[in-house]
C-alpha cells in the first residue's frame, strides 16, 4: 500500500501564513520553538550543499532572531572557509571536525555525492555518538540521492548493519533520523527553489520542514514514516527527468540525421510550451545545452551523478519488476558520453574538466554515426536532397 501522501495546505482554504501555506504541517512547538535557537550542523558543500548552505545560513541570519551561526564541514576544508569568507562569521563557522558537528549540534543536515561517501559520514557520526551519547534531542538529515535500502532496512539478502543509517543513527539515545533528498539542479538550489521530499519522524519532519522553506526549498512532499519512500520517490522523479533528456537527445539526433536540423526541433518545443514552467525552462535550458555543446559539468549537474542515479533507477526497476526500457538506454548513453570524455581527458583535448549530464546526446550521436560531443564535426556522414519533391535521401559515407 503507498505511503501517504499530504498535499500543500492552500492558505485561501485554511487561513494560513505563506509560510504555511507551503508546508503539510503545523507549525513545530519542540524541541526547537520553530528552530529560533537550534544550533545546525551542515556536511557537504559540493554544487548542491554549497548553495543550500549558503541559503539556510543566510536566512536564519535575519529570521528568527536569535539564531546561532551554522557549523559546517567539508572534506576539503577550503570550501568550508569559502563560504564563511561569503557570508561572514556571524552567519557561518567552520567545524573542525565531524565529531563537532555530531556531538555540538541539534540538527545535522549532510549533502554528499555517493552512496559509499554517505555510509562513510554516517560510521565517523555514530563513533562521536557512541564516545558522547547526547542527552537531548538530536535529528539527522539525510538529503543526497541515496539507494532507499542505504536509508532504511535493508532486505536479509542484502542487509548490512553499516549501511542502514537510520539504524546507524537511532541506535543512539534521543537521535532521530529523517531522509529529506531535494529536486532541482545546482541554479535551483542557488535560488532556494528546490523542492523538498520528507520521510520519517513525523515531529522531526515538522522542524526540518520549517527550517527549510522557504530558507532553501518552495514546497514539501511527506512520503510518511517509512524513511525508504522518500529516497524511492526522489529516484522516480529523476527517472521522468532522465527519460526526457533520453528522448530530448534521441530527437535532437534523428532531425540531423534526416537533414531537418536540431534546430528546428528546438524551436518546435519553445512552440510547443509557450506557457513558461519549472519543467518547461529546465527541458528548454538541457535543449540549449545539447544544441550547443553546452557540456560543463561545473556549472550543471555532473554526469557522474547522473550515471549514479541512472544505476541506482535500474536497480529499483529490478527489485520492484518494473521495467523502465528509457532509463536503460539513458545509461548506456551516459556511459558513452563518459568514455568520449575520457579520453578527451587522457589525449589532452578536453574541453572542460567536468561533463554536464546533458551530454547524453553525445551517445545518442556516436550511435547514429556522428560526432559525440561536437556538433559541428559531420564525422564522414553527408547528406543531400536530390529531388525536392520526393523524401528522397542519398548517404555519402
Amino acid at each position: 500500500m503507498a505511503e501517504r501522501h499530504i498535499p500543500l495546505a492552500s492558505s485561501a482554504r485554511h487561513g494560513h501564513t505563506s509560510l504555511q501555506a507551503d508546508l503539510p504541517y503545523s507549525r513545530p512547538s519542540t524541541p526547537g520553538g520553530g528552530g529560533a535557537h537550534l544550533r545546525i550542523g551542515w556536511v557537504g558543500l559540493g554544487a548542491m550543499g554549497y548553495p543550500m548552505a549558503r541559503n539556510l545560513a543566510n536566512h536564519r541570519g535575519v529570521h528568527p532572531a536569535g539564531s546561532p551561526p551554522l557549523l559546517v564541514w567539508n572534506r576539503s576544508k577550503n570550501k568550508a572557509e569559502e563560504l564563511v569568507k561569503e557570508i561572514g562569521e556571524a552567519k557561518a563557522v567552520v567545524a573542525q571536525t565531524l565529531a563537532e558537528i555530531a556531538t555540538t549540534c541539534d540538527v545535522v543536515v549532510t549533502s554528499l555525492s555517493s552512496d559509499e561517501v554517505v555510509k562513510s559520514v554516517y560510521v565517523q557520526i555514530a563513533a562521536a555518538l557512541k564516545e558522547h551519547p547526547p542527552a537531548k534531542n538530536k535529528i539527522f538529515v539525510e538529503t543526497s540521492t541515496i539507494y532507499p535500502t542505504v536509508a532504511g532496512n535493508a532486505s536479509p539478502a542484502s542487509r548490512r548493519v553499516s549501511c542502514e543509517l537510520d539504524q546507524i543513527v537511532t541506535a543512539h539515545p534521543h537521535c532521530h533520523f529523517v531522509t529529506a533528498p531535494v529536486f532541482g539542479p545546482p541554479a535551483a538550489a542557488d535560488k532556494a527553489g528546490l523542492v523538498i521530499t520528507l520521510s520519517g519522524d513525523y515531529r522531526s519532519k515538522k522542524e526540518v520542514a520549517y527550517l527549510f522553506v522557504p530558507a532553501i526549498g518552495r514546497r514539501v512532499f511527506d512520503l510518511g514514516g517509512n524513511i525508504e519512500k522518500a529516497p524511492t520517490f526522489k529516484l522516480i522523479g529523476n527517472s521522468v527527468i532522465l527519460g526526457t533528456l533520453e528522448v530530448l537527445a534521441e530527437a535532437f539526433t534523428m532531425a540531423e540525421k534526416s537533414g531537418i536540423g536540431q534546430e528546428v526541433v528546438y524551436d518546435l518545443i519553445k512552440d510547443m510550451m509557450p506557457t513558461p514552467s519549472i519543467f518547461s525552462e529546465r527541458l528548454l535550458n538541457y535543449g540549449d545545452k545539447m544544441l550547443h555543446d553546452k557540456f560543463d559539468g561545473s556549472t550543471g549537474f555532473a554526469i557522474d551523478g547522473g550515471i549514479k542515479d541512472a544505476s541506482h533507477i535500474r536497480r529499483l526497476t529490478a527489485q520492484h519488476d518494473s521495467p523502465m526500457p528509457v532509463v536503460d538506454a539513458a545509461h548506456q548513453h551516459l556511459l558513452t558520453a563518459r568514455a568520449l570524455h575520457t579520453a578527451q581527458v587522457r589525449a589532452g583535448k578536453a574541453t572542460h574538466s567536468v561533463l554536464d549530464w546533458s551530454a547524453i546526446v553525445a551517445g545518442t550521436r556516436v550511435a547514429a554515426g556522428l560526432d559525440g560531443l561536437d556538433s559541428k564535426k559531420v564525422s564522414g556522414v553527408f547528406s543531400l536532397m536530390i529531388a525536392p519533391d520526393e523524401a528522397d535521401w542519398v548517404m555519402f559515407l
